[in-house]
């Protein structure tokens, strides 16, 4: 989405400046402007930087990924939204030569733009910026809703105190004109927008026509009740939803708006929009890091809460992650920027949260859909209920289109309606607070209904960076000595293992020897030459296909650390046909791993299974420490496709749970795909369901059981809505229900299922 309004009379935040975010941080790009006149993207750059060709080429491409990044405004509510759509819609449609389709989803402005490019940018050595004007005061929708819901009930008490005091009738009726003016404003706007562009009737245009029905049978102070009451509960409902967007936008305030950074002139302080990559910026402690970035310099603990909803901070060295807007506790660090600002951890949770709250669970689009056909079906029944007995039964006219208007309003399904989404936005925003990202209410809703949680051993139910257990020298080699040769070929491999063995020999302060020859055998080890003599290190397997076979204690002591879940690498001199002894490595198993699997049990999780492409004897070791159900070893990707689909049929939905890079195939098979440890990592963000920003499987009961919770609230409140329908109308039918009595009921009812639903935002598990 971008903006009809010049850039002078447009306040800093909006749209444009969302699009000049986009480019501020490319190298040699200095200031950036939106010319509508011209329909172009101008950019201010440094000719010593970029050449002309360059900056055209960053100009289109920063201008086609920034239009795409901004087309659901998250800023509803800064300025009237109407206004804009209509003025927007004129300005696109000059632009692409054809209308846009520009409507409101829940209070936030959304454009579906055709396929083509939004704008001709061009690039320009320099750009003559007048300054920016302040930006004039405006009021959002909630205030104006406020305002005609005071002056709506104002104007009933003027109107009822006019008539009990004896005033001309024609005050009476200019007040009652005035409440019905300002409680039916945004309700008949509404109603009869959706009317002429969909061809569908809501709940607004009912209240309004119910509201005027009264009036034309002699009711009209029932009218004006109606019309305040239903303008009232509109307002809190805006108010509510309001709060829940406000969780989320808020995180974008907890970045500072500049940045301590190194340059030729020594530190100085820039907007952190001026950030390119590479800077290097200092942070103190107390104050926030403003940047994605990898600390360069100095140690300190880091309280990562913002970001991945972890209690305790977290130390952090030269080389380790710091994300945008969390707070450096203890000490002063340097830290290289890594990302630029609209593309931080905290820029992308903002905008998966928005585009989460768009994407609709299956109950709320079911009840959208019952809500059009079924106001249709009330809307025809007040026909035949104000037609049908004066033509049948020669009842009088007047009590007959009461008595529709009344069932106008008890049978409008609003509570019935709101009931979903209120829950499902708070439940959304709760969990990105804590965290925990949910990409749609769709994810919300199947993460509740779970049966099955399958884990990824490696890194999710251990830390996933091996470590040396053991060292068993055979007979007359020194100990230090078998773990320097051994590590003087794996510090040439890039496996984990090897990473674990080269690291193990470092902390010993060992001296590592070079290597020659070296080659590096698939799923079986490495070799080389080292010391001039060739040496093997590999499992069992490497001796096997040569046709070597392990004495019987080297054999006996292998299995033996097996059996105990630990992986053996064996070293052997072939030229001299000399063992030279075993090395035991082993992921370490999270500490809270077998805590979670009881939570997820306790909290209805039929089965937890785990799933390994690890030995037998490693994984069966595993499985017994953390308690699940059943596990799978030595498998490859396509195995784990078929257990899941296995543990589909025999129970229904399944989760997996990985790191959000291995594992595809499963995690896009299985009913909900859980990424952990998703802060800063792309892959996880974009490819999973459900994201776990922080590496802490605590966090997984946390979601099912908000998930749960949600799926509760929202029966709750479909049942209490439901109930008050059906005792409204027969209470109208039954017991004579008046018009005002039915309208504090239905709109009661809607408020409190809005409330209920927000309780959510406090949900702690």
């Amino acid at each position: 989405m971008s903006t009809h309004e010049h850039p002078d009379e447009f306040p800093r935040g909006r749209c444009t400046d969302v699009v000049g975010d986009t480019l501020i941080g490319y190298d040699g790009v200095l200031e950036t402007r939106l010319d509508y006149d011209r329909a172009r993207l101008q950019i201010t750059y440094d000719p010593r930087r970029l050449e002309d060709a360059q900056a055209r080429q960053i100009a289109q491409e920063a201008a086609h990924h920034a239009w795409e990044r901004v087309q659901h405004c998250p800023l509803a509510g800064t300025a009237s939204c109407n206004d804009c759509a209509a003025r927007l819609t004129h300005d696109l449609t000059r632009f692409f030569g054809q209308p846009p389709k520009v409507v409101l989803q829940d209070g936030t402005l959304v454009a579906r733009l055709p396929r083509r490019a939004p704008l001709q940018a061009t690039a320009e050595a320099a750009i003559t910026r007048p300054p920016r004007k302040a930006a004039r005061p405006r009021w959002n929708k909630l205030t104006w809703e406020t305002l005609l819901t005071v002056t709506t009930l104002a104007a009933l008490l003027g109107a009822l105190a006019a008539a009990r005091l004896a005033a001309p009738p024609w005050v009476s009726t200019a007040l009652f004109v005035l409440a019905y003016a300002a409680g039916g404003y945004f309700g008949f706007v509404d109603g009869v927008e959706l009317l002429l562009t969909e061809r569908e009737i809501d709940v607004d245009l009912l209240m309004v026509v119910a509201a005027l029905g009264a009036a034309l049978v002699g009711q009209p102070a029932d009218g004006a009740v109606l019309l305040f009451l239903f303008s009232l509960s509109n307002t809190l409902q805006s108010y509510a939803l309001g709060r829940t967007r406000r969780a989320i936008a808020s995180l974008m305030d907890l970045r500072p708006p500049t940045a301590t950074v190194q340059t030729e002139n020594g530190w100085e302080t820039l907007p952190v929009e001026r950030l390119r990559l590479g800077d290097v910026v200092m942070v103190r402690p107390g104050e926030r890091f403003p940047i994605d970035g990898e600390v360069v310099a100095g140690k300190t603990e880091v309280d990562q809460s913002p970001i991945t909803g972890e209690s305790v901070p977290v130390f952090k060295e030269p080389g380790d992650k710091v994300f945008a807007a969390t707070v450096n506790t203890t000490g002063t660090v340097e830290v290289r920027v890594t990302h630029l600002a609209q593309e931080s951890t905290l820029a992308k949770i903002v905008q998966l949260v928005e585009e989460a709250q768009e994407a609709k669970a299956k109950t709320q689009r079911a009840l959208e859909t019952f809500e059009r056909r079924y106001a249709k079906f009330v809307l025809g029944g007040a026909a035949l209920l104000a037609v049908v007995p004066p033509l049948a039964f020669h009842t009088p006219f007047s009590p007959a289109f009461y008595r529709a208007m009344t069932w106008l309003v008890v049978a409008s399904p609003c509570a019935l309606v709101i009931s979903t989404p209120a829950t499902i936005l708070s439940a959304i925003a709760n969990g990105a607070r804590k965290g925990v990202l949910f990409k749609g209410g769709a994810h919300l809703e199947r993460t509740a209904a779970l049966e099955v949680v399958a884990f990824d051993k490696t890194g999710t139910l251990t830390v996933g960076e091996p470590q040396v257990q053991g060292v068993y020298p055979a007979e007359g080699i020194d100990e230090n000595d078998l773990l320097r040769l051994v590590a003087a070929l794996e510090a040439r491999s890039e496996h984990p293992i090897a990473r674990a063995l080269t690291h193990a020999a470092r902390a010993r302060g060992l001296e590592i020897p070079p290597s020659a020859d070296f080659r590096a055998v698939i799923g079986q080890g490495v070799q080389g030459t080292v010391d001039g003599a060739p040496l093997w290190v590999g499992n069992a397997r490497m001796f096997h296909e040569r046709a070597i076979s392990l004495p019987a204690p080297l054999r006996e002591q292998a299995s033996a650390l097996e059996a105990g879940g630990q992986t053996v690498v064996i070293a052997y001199r072939p030229a001299e046909k000399r063992w030279l002894g075993l090395v035991a490595v082993a992921d370490t198993l999270r500490p809270e791993a077998a805590e979670v699997v009881r939570k997820l049990h306790a909290l209805g999780v039929r089965h937890v299974v785990m799933l390994t492409g690890d030995n037998e004897p490693v994984a069966a070791a595993i499985a017994a420490k953390v308690g699940v159900d059943e596990f799978h070893a030595e498998l490859l990707p396509k195995d784990k496709v078929r257990v899941l689909k296995h543990l589909q049929k025999q129970y229904g939905a399944v989760a997996m749970v990985g790191d959000g890079v291995n594992d595809a195939p499963a995690l896009a098979l299985a009913d909900v795909g859980i990424a952990m440890g998703g802060a800063g990592t792309d892959v996880a963000l974009e490819t999973a369901d459900v994201v776990l920003m922080a590496d802490n499987l605590h966090h997984l009961p946390y979601a099912i059981g908000l998930a749960r919770k949600a799926r509760r609230v929202v029966w709750q409140n479909l049942t209490f809505a439901m109930g008050v329908i059906v005792f409204l109308v027969a209470s109208a039918f039954g017991a004579g229900l008046t018009l005002p009595w039915g309208v504090v009921g239905h709109e009661g009812s809607t408020v409190l299922v809005v409330l209920n639903g927000l309780r959510l935002l406090g949900y702690r598990g």
